[in-house]
């Protein structure tokens, strides 16, 4: 089976961030839905047309019933069409992880064929596209085919990350018994665990920038990464970092540990505005070595955090 280009599907997670308008595509459902005088969505555990309750034929007319679905549980949305051979062999995956998931999570197959504008609200640029959809939002993504095991370490990191947010998660799985998709531990994450474990912080980060080297779209990884150097950071902060770097405010390399150890003792509005402050008192490398340190502390965080939102915000200005 083919892999993802991963280059593509670091590039469509990062431009779904904000930039979908699920909005549009709901009231285009509304509007079409009102002229042809169709029936209301399905209710929940209902099917529009599909072998399972948990896996839905979509059109952009009934494109409202993902929203609302994904209120309560996540959506994930397959934007494919029947000429790729590609979509074909992601199809049959999907289908028996949704099974497999009781209902913990949705299946929206969308065939772009006959619903072209749901994949330009998307950005789709290649057939298969999968994106998740969480309380009306698009929160993750990938192009392409996806092993079978691979699917299911996906598709477990979203619940995890979304099980205390969305209320029908946990309903579905305790109604299922707990069912979730099993899948063998990948090796080299167990080797960079074990490592960071017995603080060993350069052996878990080579084994993690291992992984990012073969599949740069790794989303665990890269996070994980961010943590162990940030842990590696904080362990050699002296207690008078910030009273140092108060003193001297010039101090490039006193600013960033300061913001550090601000991060480590949870004042994190502290460090975020320490170095945006920063960046605006300072030019050329200093500049950009600041901000990288920062876009490194923003990865420790989901990315719909309000604090890093804020901040992103507040770069932006300091640097145009």
């Amino acid at each position: 089976m083919t892999r993802p280009d991963p280059r593509k599907t670091a590039a469509l997670s990062a431009a779904l961030s904000g930039a979908v308008d699920l909005g549009a595509l709901k009231a285009r459902a509304d509007a079409a839905r009102q002229r042809s005088a169709a029936p209301p969505p399905s209710a929940p555990g209902a099917s529009d047309a599909g072998p399972s309750p948990w896996v839905l034929d979509v059109t952009e007319a009934t494109f409202q019933s993902v929203v609302e679905r994904s209120l309560d549980i996540p959506v994930v949305v397959e934007l494919t069409a029947s000429w790729s051979p590609e979509a074909g062999q992601l199809s049959p995956i999907l289908e028996r992880a949704a099974r497999a998931g009781g209902g913990a999570w949705i299946l929206a197959r969308v065939d772009l064929d006959a619903s072209p504008r749901v994949g330009q609200a998307f950005g789709v640029q290649s057939v298969p596209t999968v994106v998740a959809v969480a309380a009306g939002q698009p929160v993750d993504a990938f192009a392409g085919p996806l092993p079978e095991a691979e699917f299911a370490q996906w598709i477990n990191r979203l619940l995890d990350a979304l099980r205390d947010r969305l209320p029908g998660i946990k309903a579905a799985e305790a109604a299922a018994g707990g069912a979730a998709v099993e899948v063998p531990e990948d090796p080299r994450f167990v080797a960079a665990e074990e490592a960071f474990e017995q603080g060993d912080f350069a052996a878990a980060e080579a084994a993690y920038e291992a992984i990012l080297a073969a599949e740069p779209g790794n989303a665990e990884a890269k996070a994980a990464l961010a943590q162990v150097r940030f842990t590696a950071r904080a362990e050699s902060l002296t207690p008078d970092v910030v009273a140092a770097a108060d003193a001297d405010p010039e101090n490039v390399d006193a600013q960033l540990a300061a913001a550090d150890a601000e991060l480590a003792g949870q004042d994190v509005e502290a460090a975020f505005k320490r170095l945006v402050d920063t960046v605006r008192r300072v030019f050329g490398e200093d500049r950009d070595k600041v901000r990288e340190h920062l876009v490194g502390l923003f990865e420790l965080f989901p990315p719909d955090d309000e604090r890093v939102a804020k901040a992103r915000r507040n770069l932006a200005s300091a640097l145009f």
